[in-house]
């Protein structure tokens, strides 16, 4: 990939499976948590998340990322065999109801992750970037599945507690230069990882406004960038949004940052932002109009 904005992403993914080319890739929320900031667990139990992840897929989602323990703000850490009991019949119910399904595991925990990967999941998105749990880095080794290496200052249990940069742009791309190379030296092709600046984790309103505001810095890695900013408590902040009030400046970001090159988009609302997506498409004159 371009060290500068690419028009296209690819992304390297578990057992040799390439995602893309493709104009963007739309990654749709599934929280196997009874505890979810957005939907507060309604779609709870491995029955109602099976079918919540097959509309997801039906609305255009490219990707489902699958999370059996909340990252929101002060969340508690959940036991692993709970984590697992949460998410793996999850991953196994879709893959026996849609076989090609591009399945994402959101876990820090190495015995989450190879249990998921080895029932069919390609991705692990990781937001301690390996801190939680040093195994996490053996599984992703030896497996090699596409990763989302993410920034955090701090754990969900203590991010939001006065969050300080000096130049939190800055930091955050050290940080990506630090965490990629040492990925990379451990066995991990350069090809799997994505990079995810974490809005919202360890950052105050304006942290996140400047690491939006400067979004183009990120693309120097030659990684595509993932952004996950769906109904996040920044626009609570910037304007006084809560719950689902927030899906539309959710939709206005993803759109205005596709324009500015960001191409993986975590979001709760798949059908909005893929219609989003495309309309930047149609208009930038980029592909061909229609379905």
């Amino acid at each position: 990939m371009s060290r500068e904005r690419a028009e296209n992403v690819s992304w390297d993914v578990l057992r040799g499976r390439t995602l893309g080319p493709a104009p963007f890739f739309v990654v749709g929320i599934l929280n196997a948590t009874p505890d979810s900031f957005y939907d507060g667990g309604s779609a709870f139990g491995t029955g109602a998340l099976v079918d919540k992840a097959l509309h997801l897929l039906d609305q255009g989602a490219d990707i489902l990322d699958i999370g059996g323990e909340s990252t929101r703000p002060f969340a508690e850490v959940v036991p692993a065999d709970v984590e697992l009991q949460r998410v793996l019949p999850v991953v196994e119910g879709v893959l026996r109801a849609h076989p090609d399904a591009v399945l994402s595991v959101d876990t820090t925990k190495a015995r989450v992750a190879r249990a998921c990967l080895e029932a069919g999941a390609v991705i692990v998105n990781d937001v301690s970037a390996m801190g939680a749990d040093p195994g996490l880095m053996d599984v992703v080794a030896d497996l090699r599945p596409g990763y989302v290496l993410m920034h955090s200052q701090g754990a969900p249990g203590t991010m939001q507690v006065a969050p300080k940069y000096d130049d939190v742009v800055d930091e955050v791309r050290a940080f990506f230069a630090a965490r990629l190379d040492f990925l990379v030296r451990a066995g991990l092709p350069e090809g799997n990882v994505v990079l995810d600046p974490g809005i919202g984790f360890g950052k105050t309103l304006e942290h996140n406004l400047e690491i939006l505001r400067n979004i183009e810095r990120f693309f120097e890695f030659g990684r595509p960038v993932y952004m996950g900013l769906s109904n996040k408590s920044l626009w609570k902040g910037l304007l006084g949004r809560d719950g689902r009030d927030r899906n539309a400046p959710t939709l206005a970001a993803t759109v205005a940052l596709y324009g500015r090159g960001v191409r993986i988009h975590r979001v709760h609302e798949v059908r909005e932002a893929r219609d989003g997506l495309m309309v930047a498409r149609a208009l930038a004159g980029e592909g061909e109009v229609g379905c």
